[in-house]
């Protein structure tokens, strides 16, 4: 590692999820892919609805489309499911079911004023991140919004979204600048292969504190409106 960044550099460069990180949509994913999976014919209660349901909550964050395409394999059948999902999620965001999280836009407002840039990610498609933006009157809030398909169509775990963040904002001069939040394992891997400083996991969305940890949680924060008063204090806690 350069010397000239160590630990505990000042972050210049927050990188936040958004659903269970930022909005709290109500499992409202786990509503679309019920509808998505109806759609391709699988039976509401059946076995192979649970199972399928059951790796839809193990991989929370990941890019939907690579879901489908774990789930059914084609290319086809991926697109036709995910188009439903992004469909019946949009039609539930219209209806008003999502909200922030307590105290997210207050944070990430105190986070701009603090000097540090912020970026919004998501694993939903473009448009369901765009509807859910317009819904909550949040499309001015950050400097830059990124969904898998800026970022060459990988999501998380991956580390592309938030070093596509860092390159497009250039608001840091090293990973060791950057500082992630979220609620899924998955974006606890995302940051700590991006190399983060802080990959901080919140307790508001679908993951617990053990599974945030074993992912490689720098923090485990009750939400993140605890992140403004973490970045600007010391940051002793960091797992091995």
């Amino acid at each position: 590692m350069n010397s000239d960044y160590p630990e505990d550099a000042p972050v210049s460069l927050v990188v936040l999820d958004m659903a269970g990180t930022t909005v709290a949509d109500g499992g409202l994913v786990e509503q679309a892919f019920g509808a998505a999976a109806g759609r391709l014919g699988v039976v509401p209660g059946s076995a192979e609805h649970a199972e399928q349901l059951a790796y839809v909550r193990a991989t929370m964050g990941e890019s939907k489309i690579s879901v489908f395409r774990h789930l059914y394999g084609d290319e086809q059948r991926a697109r036709r499911a995910n188009a439903a999902f992004e469909e019946a999620y949009g039609e539930l965001v219209d209806g008003g079911r999502i909200a922030p999280v307590p105290g997210a836009r207050e944070a990430i407002e105190a986070l701009r004023d603090a000097g540090r840039t912020v970026v919004l990610t998501t694993g939903f498609a473009r448009v369901t991140q765009d509807a859910i933006l317009a819904a909550l009157g949040w499309r001015d809030l950050a400097a830059l919004t990124l969904c898998p398909a800026d970022a060459g169509e990988r999501g998380r775990p991956y580390p592309d979204l938030v070093l596509t963040a860092l390159l497009r904002t250039r608001a840091a001069d090293s990973v060791r600048q950057v500082a992630v939040a979220g609620d899924t394992s998955y974006d606890m891997l995302s940051g700590r292969r991006a190399g983060a400083s802080v990959v901080a996991g919140v307790l508001t969305g679908a993951h617990d504190e053990a599974a945030l940890r074993a992912a490689g949680a720098t923090h485990v924060l009750g939400s993140v409106a605890e992140l403004p008063a973490l970045l600007e204090g010391p940051r002793p806690e960091r797992p091995s």
